[in-house]
């Protein structure tokens, strides 16, 4: 498990850095296009490609220090960094938007000729092209790896890529309709997409830094839990899902055979933590609670051939985000 998480950590270093490789060429290609070009438009779009510069390099800083070992002063691990890098992301793409409807609103009043649109389409379509492509792949591993500040990264390169295609369009019309004022325009639409963008990557940083409970991932883990489920595990309640970067730390209660000694027990929740983090690319740590059975769970217990049995077996309970997340025994 320890050398899946090094290669693991490994692999985001590589991705975000050839995510900044590329970002900085499409980046000085960008500007190159607003020099030829004179579009607000195309600026924006630059301007936008400056951020995923800059958030490209405080994300690749936040992945090398989340993959840092846990020590004495961070006793589960680094990985918060993440949630924080996310949000200095979603910041800066917010203030990148408000800086675009700024300068497309004094252009509206000190207009400036746009020249050389067809050079400028084709840098926008090229340049939204590669975005689309490695933003697709960063959100992809992100959800992987669990990496917020990899899939932020990638929702990013996405918006930048989406708003690279209205560029295109905006620009064809202006091309063949000489509406010059419609460069301004597009650009403050654009910009209020990518706040609208910006403000959900603060708020999805923020509410993992308040450890908001993640549904997704909490569905995730009782169906890897059901897969491996067996019938001395009577009962689970109680299940909270904490992520720390790429590691996930589960809290439950398992009920099992109160006749059990103290060595099978701790195999039981032993072999539930191996069972899980079979089914997880990154590391699941489990901190369970043991409880003895008591009668009342005889009715939901489908122990074969148990001496102790008070009460006829009726249904085996499915486990269900709804009944695993209460505090309190099933039966």
């Amino acid at each position: 498990m320890t050398s899946n998480i090094l290669n693991n950590n490994k692999k985001k270093i590589t991705y975000m850095t050839v995510v900044l490789v590329i970002g900085v060429l499409l980046g000085a290609l960008k500007f190159y296009a607003y020099l030829l070009t004179h579009s607000n438009a195309i600026l924006g779009d630059a301007l936008e490609s400056l951020v995923n510069i800059l958030a490209s390099v405080f994300a690749l800083v936040s992945i090398v220090y989340a993959s840092k070992p846990r020590d004495a002063n961070h006793p589960y691990g680094h990985g918060k960094v993440e949630f924080f890098a996310a949000g200095f992301e979603g910041g800066l793409i917010v203030f990148a938007a408000i800086s675009m409807i700024y300068k497309a609103t004094l252009s509206f009043f000190h207009p400036q000729d746009i020249h050389n649109l067809d050079i400028g389409i084709g840098i926008a379509a090229g340049a939204g092209l590669v975005n689309y492509m490695m933003g697709y792949f960063l959100i992809k591993k992100g959800k992987k790896f669990f990496s917020l500040t990899l899939e932020a990264d990638g929702h990013h390169l996405v918006s930048d890529a989406v708003t690279s295609v209205a560029i295109v369009a905006g620009l064809t019309i202006i091309y063949f309709t000489k509406l010059y004022w419609m460069d301004s325009l597009l650009t403050i639409l654009f910009a209020f997409y990518i706040a609208y963008v910006g403000s959900n990557l603060v708020r999805r940083s923020l509410a993992g830094l308040m450890d908001e409970a993640d549904f997704e991932t909490i569905d995730k883990i009782i169906v890897a839990i059901n897969q491996s489920r067996i019938d001395k595990w009577i009962d689970i309640h109680n299940l909270r899902l904490v992520k720390y970067g790429d590691v996930l730390h589960v809290d439950a209660h398992i009920t099992l055979p109160w006749y059990d000694s103290l060595q099978d027990a701790h195999e039981e929740v032993k072999r539930l933590e191996d069972e899980v983090n079979k089914r997880f690319d990154i590391r699941v740590e489990f901190f369970i609670h043991m409880d003895p059975c008591v009668p009342n769970s005889c009715p939901i217990c489908n122990l074969k051939n148990c001496k102790v049995r008070q009460k006829p077996f009726v249904k085996q309970l499915e486990w269900t985000k709804e009944n695993l997340l209460l505090n309190k025994k099933h039966d």
